[in-house]
């Protein structure tokens, strides 16, 4: 043993061989670091082709194609009877209007077949915004107005390109008659694709170009809402019990496990457990952002509840010592010296938390938030649906106009979930105190 060990000191102590050692120690960490270089150029590059893939077809979602149109504005259908009334006027048949236009631009299209073509030019959404128009202007009765309406689909995706000309009639939505007429248009400056506002003014609709987020957005704030109303106090105030005046034993170690625990749970657990619990026992109305709120609540109190622990725990013991000093109360040490030192780590945390809930889908589907809402929710009792369920409800759509207000909906969403994130940064470096 005596020699080998000698041998083996001999063989370092050999400059030749210390060398060889340098040179293969330099070359596998020249590896590692070309390892992590790579890896993390991948990674970027990855997300910036996704964010450059999600961008272009958000910004095409954004876009809607509409047709110009010489409407009249004829009194013997709007307002038969002259009073002016706007209940008499929203019944009108706005569709024989919208209907009456296209065969005054194209006199030449006389078959019922191609009628219903030409008609199909223009979204079914047109007649509503007529309806507006007028119960907003009731001077244009007896008038003939150019009026912009929304295309169909199938015509969005022709001007947008998405539908190639040069295939076969067979193989695209569009027919070459339709083709001749949107050419038409197209050379009398009738046919524009520009910004569409309907994306974010409108609720969710069967038809791609009449389809919006608004009634999305609104569902998750108000879901978001209710998460946070009920989460934030309830995970602080255990988070301050648990850490400040619980007492040490197997019973408070438990329920630190549980909480431990509870934080890794797939979130569709608690979407069961608000189904077989708010649903089914309480009796709550489906879809309602306050059932989604209380499930979203339930998911984000652990997270919370750690975080605020951990701020808490951040917080020295010499903070604490200093206030009894003085004669404060256990209640007055918290509530006045170490709560307010804790409150940038645990806002940290419930921003987190609450970035986490805006993501998340799966709960909410067990809760019946998938449902098909036009309306735009004015309460949280009231069905809604909320932003990320929107967009797996566009994503599960056959109509390709859908691929660009999917990609617009997760661009909206990672947009909200980048500010949270970005606040809750700012949060910390702006209020973090260093010990």
């Amino acid at each position: 043993m005596t020699d080998v060990l000698a041998r083996d000191l001999a063989r370092a102590r050999n400059p030749a061989v210390a060398a060889r050692r340098a040179h293969r120690r330099r070359a596998a960490e020249a590896r590692f670091r070309a390892a992590s270089v790579a890896g993390t150029a991948v990674a970027l590059l990855t997300l910036v082709v996704l964010l450059v893939a999600l961008v272009g077809q958000g910004l095409d979602g954004l876009r809607a194609t509409r047709v110009a149109l010489d409407v009249a504005f004829d009194a013997a259908t709007v307002d038969p009877d002259g009073t002016g009334d706007p209940a008499v006027i929203a019944k009108a048949d706005f569709n024989a209007l919208v209907k009456e236009a296209l065969r005054a631009r194209f006199p030449d299209v006389t078959t019922r077949q191609d009628r219903k073509r030409l008609n199909g030019l223009v979204s079914s959404g047109a007649l509503y915004e007529l309806r507006d128009m007028l119960l907003d202007d009731p001077g244009v009765i007896g008038t003939t107005q150019r009026v912009w309406l929304p295309a169909s689909d199938d015509v969005d995706q022709f001007a947008k390109g998405h539908i190639d000309r040069a295939a076969s009639e067979a193989e695209r939505r569009v027919s070459d008659q339709e083709i001749a007429w949107l050419d038409a248009l197209e050379a009398d400056e009738a046919l524009q694709t520009r910004f569409s506002r309907i994306f974010f003014t409108a609720g969710d609709s069967r038809e791609p170009e009449l389809a919006g987020i608004r009634g999305a957005l609104v569902g998750s704030l108000l879901t978001m809402a209710v998460t946070a109303i009920i989460a934030f106090p309830l995970g602080v105030a255990t988070a301050i019990y648990l850490e400040e005046f619980a007492p040490r034993n197997r019973w408070t170690d438990l329920i630190e496990v549980n909480i431990n625990n509870l934080a890794a749970v797939p979130s569709i657990v608690f979407g069961l457990l608000g189904l077989a619990i708010f649903l089914n026992v309480v009796g709550l109305p489906r879809s309602a952002p306050l059932v989604g709120g209380l499930v979203l609540a339930l998911m984000s109190l652990p997270v919370i509840i750690i975080a605020g622990r951990a701020a808490l725990t951040a917080v020295p013991p010499s903070i604490r010592e200093a206030a009894r000093g003085v004669g404060a109360s256990p209640l007055q040490v918290v509530a006045h010296h170490v709560l307010p030192l804790a409150m940038p780590g645990i806002l940290t945390g419930t921003i987190i938390a609450m970035a986490r809930a805006l993501g998340e889908t799966a709960p909410l589907l067990m809760i019946g938030m998938v449902a098909f809402v036009v309306d735009v929710p004015t309460g949280p009792m009231d069905a809604a649906t909320v932003l990320p369920v929107q967009i797996y409800l566009w994503a599960d759509s056959p109509e390709r106009a859908f691929v660009g207000k999917t990609a617009a909906a997760i661009v909206v969403l990672l947009g909200f979930l980048i500010t949270m994130n970005g606040v809750a940064v700012y949060l910390r470096r702006r209020f973090e105190v260093k010990w």
